[in-house]
């Protein structure tokens, strides 16, 4: 066998891993990568999102399709597969929203919901990929201010209706929809099964109810809202209406040979976004035994955790190779044992699978 034919073939091949040595159960996995199957000359870019619907269609939200200069291109492509991983479909292709693209979450009615960081925007997709409802508004190109959003200090206030660099989207049983609206505005909106908008709550800080960057947003079979406040390094728990419930942080050691996914910085991270434990992105499993996962940049594990934040193992560390993650940016994760990641830094999906009585 020629060696470009036996990397090919150890690339795709599965690979079992174990999490390095810490305070928490080590987690057994085994990961694939290639599993899902570009056409001829269709390439992933940054991958920014991940779901898996009830058939097991894998959708990706890639920062590809990128035209226009190194700044303010716009890099967002909505691809969609099957179980299998074949190639199945685009989805809004030249969309108006597509700018910038940041999560990717499907409904419990099969609805495809997509978060524009860029363009500040969430679409509603129907099923069968038609656009259902838009959410927020971009600028206009025609504006003589448009261009990069500023962050004076203190912020401008938000306005209903409008997001600045939304981040994600879930849903509680009556489908009523959450909304991070994320590195500018730091709250959560809530709207109705009909698009009303009802409130939102947060605000830029660090004290209960507020936020430093909400990331991602889950929620669980009682309806509690669960946001990853990246920049706070906390998961922060709310009920419905908004209203405070707890704070989940994640606590455990790091190896002393744990490298960054990007250089070699070894130093004390400023940012709390880039501390062991930050919450990148999370993962509720559907019911009736749930669990939490949540993701972190450094040193890149990944945490599976009961609801009310025990952790219960760890699994992962940052690099480049197969069972190693460069920046976590979605979960996905249809089951306990079987979760999708999505990677910034390594342009791709990889499918993990859980070795069981964890």
């Amino acid at each position: 066998m020629k060696p470009a034919i036996a990397l090919a073939a150890l690339l795709v091949a599965p690979a079992v891993f174990g999490a390095p040595p810490s305070a928490v159960p080590e987690i057994r996995f085994h990961a694939t990568v290639d599993f899902l199957k570009l056409p001829k000359d269709l390439y992933f870019g940054e991958v920014a999102g991940v779901a898996v619907n009830s058939k097991g269609h894998i959708f990706v939200f890639s920062r590809g399709n990128t035209t226009g200069p190194a700044y303010g291109a716009g890099a967002a492509q909505l691809l969609e597969f099957g179980a299998d991983g074949a190639f199945i479909r685009e989805i809004g292709h030249n969309l108006y929203a597509w700018s910038f693209a940041h999560t990717v979450k499907i409904d419990p009615q099969g609805n495809i919901w997509a978060a524009d960081k860029g363009s500040d925007m969430v679409i509603k997709f129907t099923p069968e990929g038609r656009v259902a409802m838009v959410f927020g508004r971009k600028q206009e190109a025609s504006d003589e201010g448009t261009g990069p959003v500023r962050h004076p200090t203190p912020p401008l206030p938000p306005e209903d209706g409008y997001f600045r660099q939304v981040t994600d989207v879930a849903w509680d049983a009556a489908g009523n929809t959450y909304i991070s609206d994320g590195y500018i505005n730091s709250r959560v909106a809530k709207v109705d099964r009909h698009g009303k908008w009802l409130k939102s709550w947060g605000g830029p800080g660090n004290k209960p109810g507020q936020f430093n960057t909400p990331h991602s947003i889950a929620v669980d079979a009682q309806g509690a809202v669960y946001v990853a406040d990246r920049g706070n390094r906390r998961i922060q728990v709310f009920d419905g209406d908004g209203r405070f419930l707890r704070q989940i942080t994640i606590d455990v050691p790091v190896d002393r040979d744990a490298r960054p996914p990007i250089g070699n910085n070894t130093a004390t991270p400023t940012d709390g976004s880039d501390m062991p434990g930050s919450p990148w992105a999370i993962c509720i499993t559907p019911p009736p035994h749930q669990v939490l996962y949540s993701s972190d940049g450094f040193p890149g594990r990944i945490y599976k955790l009961t609801l009310d934040g025990k952790v219960l193992g760890a699994l992962g560390r940052s690099g480049k190779e197969v069972g190693q993650f460069g920046w976590i940016h979605e979960i996905a994760c249809p089951t306990e044992n079987e979760l999708y990641v999505a990677e910034l830094l390594n342009w791709r999906v990889q499918k993990l699978t859980l070795e069981p009585n964890h």
